[in-house]
């Protein structure tokens, strides 16, 4: 359980699927169907559902490449956290956002898997935080032309690492979509 005091509540935080992000993201149509489910699933649940908003050159805020792809429509009570660095924590609002609803669990879908995703979980991990990644809902592009292994490797990769990722007093888990228990309800 996670080492964060008076943190019984759990979220789903939903990364930078964004316009420009997922137009080459590897089995997108799949992806994005199985974080539509999971977003489905944390409201009927009554779980919070957190929207996370990348920020740089390649994707300039206003722009249609930042806009979160159209399958994904957030509510407006929903919050959503505006970020420039790959791990979600860094230099945002989603600490304070996640201590003041009692969230002490964070269950992991979006993009990109070997930067944004990778980062936050270890950035939630290193907080104090329970960090479940959703082995069928998180994506990347194609890097091989830049020496990197293909994205369906870096996926398989990053979900067999944090299936088996370890840190005192927390847990890492990795997940399909289907298996996922949001467990306690967000406070009302």
């Amino acid at each position: 359980m996670t080492t964060l005091t008076d943190r019984p509540n759990t979220a789903l935080l939903v990364v930078d699927v964004q316009n420009g992000v997922m137009q080459g993201a590897h089995d997108r149509s799949a992806v994005l169907a199985n974080i539509t489910a999971l977003v489905e699933k944390a409201r009927a649940n009554g779980v919070e559902v957190v929207w996370v908003q990348h920020t740089s050159d390649e994707l300039p805020r206003g722009s249609e490449v930042w806009e979160y792809v159209p399958e994904l429509v957030r509510r407006e009570p929903e919050p959503l956290v505006h970020k420039a660095y790959g791990d979600s924590f860094e230099d945002t609002d989603l600490e304070a956002l996640l201590a003041e609803r009692g969230i002490g669990r964070l269950v992991v879908a979006g993009a990109q898997t070997d930067a944004c995703i990778r980062s936050t979980l270890h950035g939630a991990i290193t907080r104090g935080y329970d960090a479940t990644l959703v082995s069928d809902a998180h994506t990347t592009e194609d890097l091989s032309a830049y020496g990197a292994p293909g994205p369906g490797e870096v996926i398989a990769h990053t979900n067999l690492y944090w299936q088996y990722h370890t840190a005192p007093g927390r847990t890492a888990e990795t997940v399909k979509t289907a298996e996922v228990e949001f467990g306690v309800k967000a406070q009302a």
